[in-house]
């Protein structure tokens, strides 16, 4: 019995350690909000186009790309926003829910998910990347990231 719970205190620590790397990245959820700080900190602006609790390549796209180390690198050099499409009603509120609607239609008006955005601090788009492989190969994410890191002005 012992080795039994001895596993089950490992595994949940464990899983615990790898939901850490998500919590350390600070999602802002308002493209004003990161439109400011973006000229504030002269940074370009990620923006995640997702569907929660719907779309399995965006959760795919999450556990492979968004909670890697090498991305939690890049990150602390943009500003980053998700607006999620869920399908469940009780993952946001009404007003969050409007508003990522707002910023669809603005931005993803063909509502491919996952979808990445590049904008300036004014949002202008700069590139956009969709989609995600169930090869489950993030080279193409790190490439499009990257490349608009080195480029940013």
């Amino acid at each position: 019995m012992k080795p039994l719970l001895v596993l089950t205190f490992l595994l949940l620590v464990g899983t615990s350690y790898a939901q850490d790397s998500v919590a350390k990245l600070d999602w802002l959820t308002n493209l004003e909000e990161a439109e400011k700080t973006s000229k504030e900190e002269n940074k370009p602006i990620l923006v995640y186009f997702t569907g929660s609790d719907w779309c399995s390549p965006c959760k795919m796209l999450k556990e492979d790309f968004f909670n890697s180390p090498e991305f939690e690198s890049r990150a602390e050099k943009m500003v980053l926003v998700m607006i999620d499409l869920p399908r469940r009603i009780d993952i946001l509120t009404e007003e969050q829910l409007a508003y990522n609607k707002k910023i669809i239609a603005r931005y993803n008006k063909e509502k491919t998910f996952p979808k990445l955005l590049i904008l300036n601090s004014s949002g202008k788009q700069k590139g956009r990347l969709s989609g995600y492989s169930s090869l489950r190969d993030t080279s193409n994410h790190f490439a499009f990231v990257d490349h608009h890191l080195e480029n940013y002005r």
